[in-house]
């Protein structure tokens, strides 16, 4: 069962903080997270209940560094879409 410590970041961007003037939070999780372990993590938390959960999953890029070949680690995005007037307080870009 995942937990907090698989969230491994919040992502913020241009984008994602347009998204979170409209409730959506962007989160970089590890690759074993699911929608429903990550809404059980909100909910225990964050004390919040997402009302929807979009992911991706995506691989690490390929890198050379003085002609080895190495790769970044793999990850999970997702998109929590928060109810309307809910906040999560540690939240700060």
């Amino acid at each position: 069962m995942a937990d907090i410590t698989d969230i491994k970041s919040i992502v913020y961007t241009e984008k994602t903080i347009e998204l979170q003037e409209n409730g959506v939070i962007v989160v970089q999780t590890s690759t074993r997270m699911t929608k429903n372990s990550l809404k059980e993590v909100f909910k225990e938390y964050f004390g919040v209940t997402p009302t929807k959960v979009n992911s991706l999953r995506q691989d690490g890029k390929v890198k050379r560094f003085r002609g080895r070949v190495g790769s970044r680690p793999d990850f999970k995005k997702f998109y929590v879409t928060l109810p309307e007037g809910a906040e999560i307080a540690n939240l700060s870009a």
